[in-house]
């Protein structure tokens, strides 16, 4: 059995400020925000199966709440650093190879493959042509809509834009929203801003503004939010989203009100215990605006990492190569209910997570999300902005400027 420590926000602190006593050799020390239950177990799980293939390697894992976390790993990494840290991918692991603080693990990929296997991620694992850690989990987002309506209309599945908007426009001549959205919570909006902008202009522009390389008053942003208008002024969005949360706004397409749903896959647990079906509720990928741009995809991503100031870094490389293999990816996401990032991985026996596989295993990139892609405040800023203009779409032009402002003075 591992030893496991639940350090509390405030312990965290001390436990990790130089004041723990060094692991002894031979032993693996691990810290993740995995409190919840399923991800606890499913580390649990993880953790005593690799005791029991390396029996001489004893693993120590210190489990964190997620707020706990975040602040702990700035003080840990630095300062009695473990042999493996959880965090992110993209640009929420940037900052901490650009201070020197996660490992170089190009090594681990290049011995076991892993540029084919969990080659969907590469992308976002990579800064600077190395890889500095292994994905072990994501989801997918897309369209999740009521199969049911659709029929019942003689609707096909869009795969374009202009399918998009012909499917919107008959849904509201027969006084169904064809969006719901609950923006109280501002990232849904930024699910948008973050598709559009991936279909209008693709991967590497998408990561450019979120690096702060491109003016949001560029004509490239301008045209994301032409085609968001193309939406937004018609009214094909619920009315009074910004009163809602993501959870109440599933309520529409439970009522039959609204028959899509921009939104991740963890929609689709409280949307069938709500009374919809597999009969009832499809899914399918945001549809393609410019097809001379490859598809890439939302797709969050949780990773672990060597910390640069680890003790144990040949244990730990052997611990990141056995998260990687496909029959310990497939295990671990069973009990997540989520998508193994090796696409020779078994996926659950699940309808969206079997589509959302195959989407993310062929997309030619994945971005982690508007407010993981981009800095804190300028996400802040941004989702804002977004959530804004899709209650006044005619602010628009200041809210660009705005967001310009912002981004001036937060990469500056």
């Amino acid at each position: 059995m591992p030893r496991i420590r639940l350090p509390g926000a405030v312990a965290a602190a001390a436990l990790f400020a130089g004041l723990a006593a060094p692991a002894a050799a031979g032993t693996l020390v691990i810290n993740t925000d995995t409190s919840d239950p399923a991800p606890k177990a499913a580390f649990e799980m993880l953790i005593e199966q690799f005791e029991a293939e390396y029996p001489d390697i004893t693993v120590e894992w210190n489990v964190f709440d997620h707020e706990g976390y975040k602040t702990a790993i700035r003080n840990f990494l630095t300062a009695q650093a473990p042999d493996i840290a959880a965090w992110y991918a993209g640009n929420r692991m940037a900052p901490f190879v650009n201070a020197g603080l996660f490992e170089d693990v190009s090594d681990v990929w290049q011995e076991h493959g892993l540029t084919d296997s969990l080659g969907s991620a590469l992308s976002a694992m990579t800064i600077d042509g190395a890889q500095w850690g292994v994905p072990y989990t994501y989801y997918q987002w897309g369209v999740y809509y009521r199969k049911d309506i659709f029929e019942e209309l003689g609707l096909e599945v869009p795969a374009t834009w202009d399918d998009l908007l012909q499917v919107s426009a008959a849904l509201k001549e027969n006084d169904i929203a064809p969006f719901t959205i609950g923006t109280k919570y501002l990232w849904t909006a930024a699910g948008w801003f973050d598709y559009l902008n991936l279909r209008v202009n693709g991967y590497d522009f998408h990561m450019d503004l979120a690096n702060g390389e491109v003016p949001y008053t560029d004509e490239r942003v301008v045209a994301v939010f032409d085609h968001w208008d193309q939406l937004v002024e018609p009214g094909y969005f619920v009315e009074n989203h910004a009163a809602y949360t993501w959870q109440e706004a599933l309520s529409f397409m439970v009522q039959g009100d609204a028959a899509m749903y921009l939104m991740g896959n963890f929609a689709v647990a409280p949307l069938l215990e709500a009374g919809l079906t597999t009969d009832t509720l499809g899914f399918f990928p945001f549809p393609t605006i410019n097809p001379d741009i490859p598809r890439a995809e939302d797709a969050p991503t949780d990773t672990l990492h060597i910390p640069a100031n680890a003790s144990n870094k040949e244990d730990a490389r052997t611990f990141l190569a056995f998260v990687a293999r496909p029959d310990i990816q497939g295990q671990i996401n069973e009990m997540l209910g989520q998508l193994p990032v090796n696409k020779n991985a078994e996926v659950p026996d699940d309808p969206y997570l079997q589509q959302g596989f195959e989407l993310l295993s062929t997309a030619s990139a994945l971005a982690q999300f508007y407010d993981r892609d981009a800095p804190p405040e300028m996400a802040k800023a941004g989702m804002e902005g977004f959530q804004e203009y899709m209650v006044r779409p005619e602010r628009r032009t200041d809210i660009l400027e705005r967001l310009e402002s912002a981004r001036q003075r937060i990469y500056d």
